[in-house]
């Protein structure tokens, strides 16, 4: 995450505020951003349902007086927490998104759906299938063997294995969206952000 690294949420510069703030009323006029705005504004077209599926949670997660809709304030400190947040926090926001029916627990399905649609969207070249992945996860830290991992489980076992944390950081890495904020809306790479359906 390059000079990011190691800045808390409260060391938001006011250059990069006011790139957020502009790049926000430019897409949102209204200062509340729909789920339909909220993927026009990082330019996410031709979802498969799995793919779908994981913006609306993101959108889910990032609404967080859950009135359907994320304003400014919502998305800074979404933005920050993601993109600057600690350790801790970051994990505890990861197993918020990969919870996709609220019960508190992260079954193999949920993390298997996320992980293929985090990789569609952030189109990762991982060497690992998503099916080896979520295996792995779970042999590491599925400490009781039930098939469901826990906030403690996961908050547990991610922080002690260096592999996993490195793997679901770079996963979850959105430094290309803050680029495109920086860039009035153009990916750097020069690629669209769009996707096909094939999973």
């Amino acid at each position: 995450m390059g000079n990011m690294d190691g800045k808390s949420v409260e060391e938001l510069s006011a250059t990069e505020c006011h790139q957020w703030y502009k790049k926000f009323m430019t897409e949102c006029p209204s200062g509340q951003l729909t789920l339909h705005e909220f993927k026009q504004f990082f330019g996410l077209k031709n979802l498969s349902p799995a793919s779908n599926k994981y913006i609306e949670q993101m959108f889910e997660t990032f609404d967080f007086n859950k009135d359907g809709y994320i304003d400014f304030m919502e998305y800074v400190a979404a933005l920050s927490l993601v993109l600057k947040g600690k350790v801790e926090q970051k994990l505890r926001w990861y197993f918020k998104l990969y919870d996709v029916d609220g019960n508190g627990c992260i079954d193999r399905g949920e993390l298997l759906n996320i992980i293929k649609a985090i990789r569609a969207i952030n189109r990762c070249n991982e060497k690992m299938t998503a099916e080896e992945f979520t295996d792995m996860v779970f042999d590491k830290i599925d400490i009781n063997g039930d098939g469901e991992l826990s906030l403690e489980e996961f908050m547990e076992g991610v922080q002690k294995d260096e592999v996993l944390l490195e793997i679901l950081t770079r996963s979850l890495d959105l430094t290309h969206i803050v680029r495109m904020i920086q860039n009035d809306g153009k990916d750097p790479q020069g690629s669209e952000q769009t996707e096909g359906a094939a999973e």
